[in-house]
């Protein structure tokens, strides 16, 4: 065979071989990457950790929204119910400190959610080395991950909530009189913050208060009774973390009166929420949302008589 048939001939037998590789089937490799997303902030670094997703019907949970409201807006996002939501919490480094805000349910709500602690050591800490952990309130997505395995997942941490959500949530006369469908709550907020609590590592505030340099807590009571924001600042940037202060995008940033039937007083809730909406658009800072997407990083433009999300442009870092 002379050379270039020979080329010729090898060039088509490569070929072949290479359509039979591509064609072979590959399983579905499933799973996602570390949850985790990171973003500096002045001189501090935010880390958003993700918990996982849950579904839930929030068309049967949203409250003082018109007939088919909830599912008209979903549609115009592309979405259904239930809705598969963002379960988030928010390492800050300020240098001096090491601040996790919010952790997330572990085992309380399920086998989709409780990766927090994962995705936190997959970011490149370890939970020892959590100096303080600030609650927004104490459903037990937020306080769930205080606990694994019987023992504290933070164990030289500070766990700081507002006096009124402890005084609440963690009194058993109070678990007594609720209603059977929140005592649950109640056993999970126990549990959560017993260790902590015996310890003597549960540190309450009494609202708006500046907890370290760069983060203060603020008041912003309607969910729960003691839930509570966080404003972390560093060199004139801003991210104030929200908590449960809103759970469902495409329906409460357009429609800021819509509620929660997790709400304890949804007629306090409702004013909080636009407040701070209205406060996060004017001022241009940057607000962390524990059901909004992962990271859950963004910020609002104001838009008629709602809001538009505007998610954070993606960093790759410094």
């Amino acid at each position: 065979m002379n050379a270039p048939r020979f080329l010729r001939t090898l060039s088509l037998a490569l070929g072949l071989g290479w359509a039979t590789l591509a064609s072979a089937g590959a399983p579905p490799a499933k799973g996602q990457a570390p949850g985790w997303y990171r973003m500096p902030l002045g001189d501090f670094e935010v880390t958003a950790l993700s918990d996982g997703t849950v579904g839930l019907p929030v068309d049967k949970l949203l409250t003082n929204v018109k007939p088919g409201q909830v599912q008209r807006l979903l549609q115009h996002a592309y979405l259904g119910v239930p809705l598969e939501t963002s379960v988030n919490g928010y390492l800050v480094n300020t240098g001096d400190k090491l601040v996790l805000i919010d952790t997330g349910a572990a085992s309380l709500f399920g086998p989709t959610l409780g990766k927090l602690v994962a995705n936190l050591k997959a970011s490149g800490y370890q939970p020892e080395q959590v100096d303080e952990v600030y609650i927004t309130h104490m459903h037990g997505d937020h306080v769930g991950g205080l606990m694994s395995g019987g023992q504290p997942t933070f164990p030289n941490a500070i766990v700081r909530a507002d006096q009124r959500e402890g005084d609440f949530w963690l009194n058993p006369a109070n678990m007594e009189k609720a209603p059977d469908g929140l005592k649950d709550v109640f056993k999970g907020a126990q549990a959560s913050l017993a260790p902590y609590v015996a310890a003597g590592r549960y540190k309450p505030f009494d609202g708006d208060t500046q907890l370290i340099p760069g983060v203060r807590a603020i008041a912003a009571r309607g969910h729960t009774p003691g839930h509570t924001i966080y404003m972390v600042e560093s060199k004139g940037q801003r991210l104030e973390v929200w908590g449960d202060l809103m759970h469902v995008a495409a329906v409460q940033f357009p429609h800021p009166e819509a509620t929660m039937q997790f709400d304890s007083d949804s007629k306090a809730a409702a004013p909080q929420r636009k407040k701070a909406y209205a406060a996060a658009a004017a001022q241009g800072y940057y607000v962390g949302v524990a059901h909004v997407s992962f990271p859950g990083i963004g910020k609002l433009r104001t838009d008629g008589k709602g809001y538009r999300w505007l998610p954070a442009n993606y960093t790759a870092g410094p």
